[in-house]
């Protein structure tokens, strides 16, 4: 567009550009790799597979599409498009994306409130945030499973649907008595929320036994949990009084420990990225104040998703609209996944914006003309990228799976507020 030979054009785009998209880049892969902090082997070999994906991503970017635009040299325009294009150029203008810098810009403060406000508020159900593992419940009415547990609850109780297992091993490793065991099984099944206690099983030495539990809530409800924290703090009376060790487990309880693991863990995880990535965004703008910007945007980012997608499928609010028909725990994973796909993404718009207002700065425009100008250049690829991964996302909301449903929403409304309420609004004004 600006006349340069096509050799000259390719030099100038990996020196602007390709430096927005290496460090876009670094920042996704740091997010992906600091998933290794959580410390589960699903996460660490997906995170670091699509680490690597990215990498290599960036790499052809720098290397190999400027390699095979010198194979093709001039031919990549030809020379009535140039000179169509060139003249174009002169005259081409952005009135929509110009405008609205300008608006944002002259109105900054009211805008800068009305984002912050609008995320803090759409924030407020994530204090009630709880995190699970989905069960038949949470599944929509007609649905196979949503059947096969509402046919358990009505015969047998809704505990069944997530018995606990209860293992016994002997302290010393002599054989555990048909006594021991009864009274393990009656003093376990008197505890408040234990519907039946029976003993299901013991090895051939009669050192190991395996206890069903089956509690009168659902694997999802939190007096499930409750039940399983009582049968584990009862393990060290156990042992003196009756000379067994006790364990708990099963899917319900397991469901309990990741959740509880997840929530310890995303506070250092979201540690570990912020703190990285600022380091890496002081060196791209040399700038103290645009990465603070760029970090507590994507805080009020995750919160008001956390927020919403609390409200959706736990209160409850317009799951109609989505074909949920019931309520139910927020996946146990979501909150780390949600958390390291959208900070690659919000890192990724805030590079490219700012770095078209640094270029703009750089050749020659001052303050709100080097935002207006530089926002105007780069917020088409914002929107087209923004609106792209909306939609892919968007599409599995409609998924029967409640796991993969809610991934997909809190993705998806994830990237929508972060493109358009944070870069393209709250940035800008800033």
């Amino acid at each position: 567009d600006r006349g340069l030979s096509a050799r000259d054009a390719a030099g100038r785009a990996v020196g602007t550009a390709g430096s927005a998209v290496f460090f876009a880049g670094t920042t996704v892969i740091i997010a992906l790799v600091a998933l290794v902090v959580v410390d589960i082997k699903l996460l660490t070999v997906m995170a670091l597979i699509a680490a690597a994906t990215v990498a290599i991503a960036v790499l052809i970017a720098l290397t190999l599409l400027p390699a095979l635009l010198g194979f093709v040299g001039e031919r990549v325009v030809s020379p009535k498009a140039r000179q169509v294009r060139a003249a174009r150029h002169e005259t081409k203008k952005h009135p929509v994306a110009t405008g609205w810098a300008r608006f944002l810009v002259r109105h900054r403060i009211v805008a800068a409130l009305a984002v912050t406000i609008a995320a803090a508020v759409l924030a407020i159900p994530m204090t009630d945030m709880r995190l699970g593992l989905p069960s038949g419940e949470s599944y929509s009415s007609g649905s196979e499973q949503r059947e096969s547990y509402d046919a358990v609850t009505d015969a047998f109780g809704e505990g069944l649907n997530g018995p606990l297992m209860v293992v016994a091993t002997s302290t010393d490793g002599s054989p555990i008595g048909e006594a021991t065991l009864a009274t393990l099984a009656t003093d376990i099944g008197g505890l408040d929320g234990v519907a039946s206690s029976t003993v299901a099983a013991t090895n051939a030495e009669a050192t190991t036994a395996l206890l069903a539990v089956v509690p009168t809530t659902g694997p999802a409800d939190p007096a499930t949990e409750d039940v399983v924290t009582a049968l584990r703090a009862t393990s060290d009376s156990y042992a003196a009084d009756l000379g067994v060790d006790l364990g708990v487990t099963g899917v319900t309880a397991m469901g309990i420990d990741v959740s509880e693991k997840m929530g310890d863990v995303l506070p250092i995880y979201l540690a570990v990225v912020l703190g990285l990535s600022l380091l890496v965004l002081l060196l791209v703008f040399r700038s103290i104040v645009v990465p603070i910007k760029a970090t507590v945007g994507f805080l009020l980012t995750i919160l008001a998703t956390f927020g919403v997608t609390t409200a959706l499928f736990q209160w409850g609010w317009l799951n109609g609209l989505f074909g949920l028909d019931t309520t139910g725990p927020v996946l146990a994973l979501l909150p780390v996944i949600v958390t390291g796909v959208l900070y690659g993404l919000a890192m990724d718009y805030q590079v490219f914006l700012v770095s078209s207002m640094r270029e703009s700065y750089v050749h020659g425009r001052r303050g709100s003309d080097a935002v207006v100008h530089g926002f105007t250049q780069s917020s088409r690829v914002v929107v087209a990228a923004a609106i792209i991964m909306v939609s892919v996302f968007a599409g599995f909301v409609f998924n029967g799976d409640p796991m993969v449903k809610q991934i997909g929403f809190a993705l998806a409304i994830g990237i929508f507020i972060d493109a358009f309420a944070v870069r393209m609004t709250l940035v800008p004004a800033v």
